[in-house]
C-alpha cells in the first residue's frame, strides 16, 4: 500500500527549488576558420534558446515461436537547434551562413567534403540557482548543474528572419540547426562510470 506523501516531502524532494531553463549557455568551439570568427562572449548573450539533447534507443524485433522478442539496437541522436537573437551587424547570423557555405557553395554544389574540415563542437551548459547543487563551476565562477558536449555538429538550415513593417517594437531572431553525430554528459567521454 502507498504511504502518504505530503508537501513537505516534495519540497524535500525538489532539490534547489527545481532546475530553470533559463539559465544556460551555449558555447560552439572549433569552427572551421572559413567561416570566419563566431564572437564567442556575444554569442553567449545572443543564444536565447537552445535544448538540453535528446537520443533514442531503437528496438529491434525479433520473432521467436510466434512472438516478438525485442533487443536494444542502435543509438541515434536528434537534430540540435538553437535560436539567437540578430543584432545589427548580423555577426552571428553571418558566421552560420559562411560555414554553411563553406560546406556547400550558393553558385555549384561544391565545396568541402572532409567531415574535419567543416565540424565542430558544442556545449550546452545547465545553470544552477545555488551552491548546493554544485557538480563544477563554470570560468566565470557560475554554478553548473549539468553540461553537455555535442561532438561532430555541422549547421543544416539557417532559418529565415520575417521582415514586415507591423513589427516595430521587436528583434529579430533566427533558428539554426545542427546536425550532431553524438553527444555526451561532459566529463565522461560518452561512457559512464
Amino acid at each position: 500500500m502507498a504511504t502518504n506523501k505530503f508537501i513537505s516531502d516534495f519540497k524535500t524532494t525538489l532539490k534547489g527549488g527545481g532546475a530553470r531553463p533559463n539559465l544556460f549557455e551555449v558555447t560552439i568551439n572549433n569552427i572551421p576558420s572559413a567561416a570566419g570568427t563566431l564572437p564567442a562572449e556575444n554569442f553567449i548573450m545572443l543564444c536565447k534558446a537552445a535544448n538540453l539533447p535528446g537520443s533514442t534507443v531503437a528496438s529491434i524485433d525479433v520473432p521467436f515461436r510466434g512472438r516478438i522478442f525485442k533487443v536494444a539496437g542502435d543509438r541515434t541522436f536528434d537534430p540540435w537547434s538553437i535560436t539567437v537573437l540578430n543584432d545589427n551587424d548580423f555577426a552571428i547570423r553571418k558566421v552560420m551562413e559562411d560555414w554553411m557555405q563553406h560546406i556547400a557553395q550558393y553558385k555549384d554544389a561544391s565545396g568541402v567534403t572532409t567531415p574535419g574540415d567543416y565540424m565542430a563542437s558544442a556545449t550546452v551548459q545547465q545553470l544552477s540557482r545555488s551552491s548546493s547543487t554544485v557538480t563544477a563551476t563554470s570560468g566565470s565562477g557560475v554554478v553548473v548543474a549539468r553540461e553537455y558536449t555535442f561532438q561532430d555538429i555541422f549547421p543544416t538550415s539557417v532559418s529565415a528572419i520575417d521582415l514586415s513593417a507591423d513589427s516595430s517594437n521587436a528583434i529579430e531572431e533566427f533558428t539554426v540547426e545542427f546536425q550532431v553525430n553524438y553527444w555526451h554528459p561532459s566529463g565522461t567521454g560518452g561512457k559512464t562510470n
